[in-house]
């Protein structure tokens, strides 16, 4: 009995006929990982939207959630963080304190300079966000047991580590 066929099994039907060079292994691979990425990619979207969240608003949250208690960071290193001019971040900023997400204190000691502080609010919209789209995850991998799922994560280790050296 034949498994069920997937859109890359059809994409490399077509081009193992077109291409004596085409490794239908590899290209499997490749095409069934570009097809999660586009299919997580979407779930990012949706999930962006149900939580009126916008991507990068989403990136500012994250930085100052990344930076661990109190989640504060200088504008200057959110700016570095997020490879954005200084004048940029502050447009960004400006639109996220508007929701009530971050706020902007005078540092104590030193009134020259300024710490973003992701609020209550703030914390509360990133978890939302991560929950939605821990749910997406959870709801693709339980076609996976648990075993599967460590074995897929450590194959693609490998590979990860191979195209980061």
């Amino acid at each position: 009995m034949r498994e069920e066929q997937d859109a890359a099994d059809r994409h490399v039907g077509v081009w193992a006929r077109e291409l004596d060079s085409l490794d239908p292994v590899a290209e499997a691979i490749f095409v069934r990982l570009a097809i999660l990425a586009r299919h997580q990619a979407q779930r990012r979207r949706d999930v962006l939207a149900a939580g009126g969240l916008q991507h990068w608003q989403l990136k500012v949250l994250m930085m100052l959630r990344r930076a661990g208690p109190p989640y504060t960071a200088s504008p200057s290193q959110l700016a570095d963080l997020l490879g954005l001019t200084r004048g940029a971040l502050s447009a960004r900023l400006a639109a996220i304190e508007e929701q009530g997400w971050i706020v902007r204190e005078q540092d104590a000691g030193d009134r020259r300079r300024v710490h973003v502080r992701l609020t209550e609010a703030g914390n509360e919209a990133f978890l939302r966000h991560v929950g939605g789209e821990e749910r997406g995850e959870s709801a693709l991998l339980s076609a996976l047991s648990p075993a599967e799922r460590r074995t897929l994560a450590d194959l693609l280790r490998k590979l990860v580590l191979a195209a980061e050296g």
